[in-house]
């Protein structure tokens, strides 16, 4: 009976609070990856100090390609996995800076996607796929029913996961957390099971 081919899993997280609602996600993923036996990265971009500031020398770089090696590692990260995690928070209706900043430098034209001769997009990141788990302050609800949730739905998953052609497995919203109770916590935690027990299998 052939072997089961080890899952290569890249957790990418951001946020500066370690008794956050993100790095309990983070930690329960991490479980979850172990326990199924499957390869595991993770790349906490606070504590790796990943400099997040898009500038003219790295258009330069790019240009001429020679990608700065603190990028270099990171794209090998993303090459290396079959399934990424993205684990942020919400701030004012988007990710934090320092994980746009890594998308900005990270994602590259050459490297995440590529334009051909006819203008049409080359997703070169095909084959992966990606969750996505936020959690916010604001009411699930509230975000939902004013188009929110949906507006950042586009901006993630289709304007920058789905553009590299990577495959949006799953995108969670995890809303109120201001208010919420250890049980309803320990709730958004549990969802986290559910997910990743179809992906890691």
């Amino acid at each position: 009976m052939e072997a089961k081919k080890q899952l290569k899993h890249l957790i990418i997280y951001c946020n500066p609070n370690p008794k956050s609602l993100s790095a309990a996600y983070k930690e329960a993923v991490m479980e979850l990856t172990e326990m199924s036996g499957n390869a595991m990265n993770v790349r906490d971009l606070y504590n790796i100090g990943f400099h997040p500031v898009l500038e003219q020398s790295d258009f330069d770089a790019v240009k001429h390609g020679q990608i700065p090696e603190e990028v270099k590692v990171e794209q090998g990260y993303i090459q290396w996995a079959d399934l990424l995690t993205f684990i942020y928070p919400i701030w004012w209706t988007g990710m934090p800076a320092l994980m746009k900043g890594y998308i900005d430098r990270v994602f590259t034209k050459g490297f995440a996607y590529n334009m051909d001769e006819e203008g049409q997009l080359q997703g070169l990141l095909a084959g992966k796929k990606v969750v996505i788990l936020n959690n916010m302050g604001f009411p699930y609800d509230y975000y939902d029913k004013i188009g929110m949730l949906q507006s950042m739905k586009q901006t993630s998953d289709q304007g920058i996961f789905e553009f590299c052609g990577i495959e949006v497995a799953e995108h969670r919203f995890f809303g109120h957390l201001d208010g919420s109770s250890k049980s309803e916590r320990e709730a958004h935690v549990n969802v986290l099971k559910l997910i990743y027990d179809k992906l890691l299998s």
